[in-house]
């Protein structure tokens, strides 16, 4: 039987999902470098980015090791529950 088809071809890789709804910072400050950019290898428990909510900073992990293929939000951005901000391969 033919292989179904994957459902999105146009990044492999494992999604990280916001778990909350918040802002996204890409740094620990606006003068720091930020935590990862696309082609960084990270390992799992690795901090990628913080999500603010309700004035609590919550830093985001890396739930595997890995390279980061893309970064889909912005520093500063709105991010919803469940949004995909990074995608590792």
């Amino acid at each position: 039987a033919p292989e179904a088809p994957a459902e999105k071809p146009a990044s492999k890789g494992t999604p990280v999902k916001a778990p909350i709804v918040g802002t996204f910072y890409a740094s620990s400050s606006p003068d720091a470098p930020p935590y990862v950019k696309v082609g960084d290898t990270v390992t799992a428990g690795q901090v990628l980015c913080i999500i603010e909510a309700m004035k609590l900073m919550n830093e985001i992990e890396a739930e595997q090791g890995g390279t980061i293929r893309e970064i889909l939000v912005k520093n500063a951005e709105p991010v919803e529950y469940g949004q995909t901000l990074f995608i590792i391969e």
